[in-house]
Formats: structure tokens, C-alpha cells, sequence
């Protein structure tokens, strides 16, 4: 749900960095980032939460590095057990257990994508109540899953 060149791409979106821009731009302020996975990870795993333009630039490279050393197995493995995902709840076996009370290993096809539509706002969205918009982009995420083929 929140990154679907994450197995293609180096790390950085650049379209997806170029329509932040535009947006941010057209408002007036930062309201939409164009971070990827590997940019979220690098900001979870080493750096602070918060907008400056020194932080993002550390951002930049450790992204460039994590990329390099780790791959994307790894990159993923640490972006789903650092990411918020509820009030309080981080990683996905904690969230597994916050909203279905079991292990992520034992989640269906639908829980998973339950739990990956919080995101990127988990303080706002509930899959235990969801919204008609949490509801379409459900629908939505159990549509992409079957367009990932992992090696």
C-alpha cells in the first residue's frame, strides 16, 4: 500500500518525489512526502522523526546506504518491525496481535491488507472501524497483492 516500486527501484521514487513537490508547492506547505521504503526505514532505524532539510539529507544517505549493504529483503524485514501501525503499536507482529490476536505468521491474505491500509496515517485509521475509504483502499490492496511476484 505505500510503496509499489519498492522491488525495482534504488531506494528513491522520483516521481513520486516530483508530485510531493508539485503538491506541496500548489499548498504552500508540506502536506505529502515521496518517501519510499528504504527512505522510511533509514529515517526509523537511524535518524528522528520531524521535517527539516538536514535531516532529509541524512536520510538521502543512509537510503543510499541501506540500499547498498542490506538489500531489500532486509530493508523490508526492518521498515515492517519499525513502522507505527496504531496508537502505540509498532511492527507488524505487534499490530497481528493488536488487531486480529494472533502472530503475523498466521494473518490471512485479508488481515495482512488490513493492516498495511493504516498506513501512512496509523493515528487515524482503524481496521477494527473501518471508513468507506479504509473499506475501498482494503479492496484495493487485496487487488495489488496479486500484481507482487517475490523471487
Amino acid at each position: 500500500s505505500e510503496d509499489q516500486l519498492f522491488f525495482t527501484h534504488n531506494g528513491f521514487d522520483t516521481k513520486a518525489i516530483q508530485k510531493a513537490l508539485k503538491h506541496n508547492e500548489k499548498k504552500g506547505e508540506i502536506r505529502r512526502g515521496g518517501s519510499t521504503i528504504s527512505q522510511q526505514t533509514a529515517k526509523n532505524v537511524f535518524l528522528w522523526q520531524g521535517r527539516s532539510w538536514f535531516r532529509k539529507g541524512l536520510e538521502v544517505v543512509y537510503t543510499f546506504i541501506i540500499e547498498k549493504v542490506w538489500g531489500k529483503d532486509v530493508i523490508l524485514a526492518r521498515y515492517l518491525n519499525s513502522i507505527e501501525m496504531g496508537q502505540g503499536v509498532f511492527g507488524v507482529e505487534a499490530a497481528s496481535n493488536y488487531y486480529f490476536g494472533k502472530s503475523a505468521k498466521d494473518l490471512t491474505k485479508s488481515e495482512a491488507a488490513w493492516i498495511a491500509v493504516v498506513l501512512p496515517n496509523p493515528k487515524k485509521y482503524d481496521p477494527k472501524n473501518p471508513t468507506p475509504y479504509l473499506r475501498k483502499k482494503h479492496n484495493w490492496v487485496m487487488r495489488q497483492m496479486n500484481n507482487i511476484v517475490l523471487k
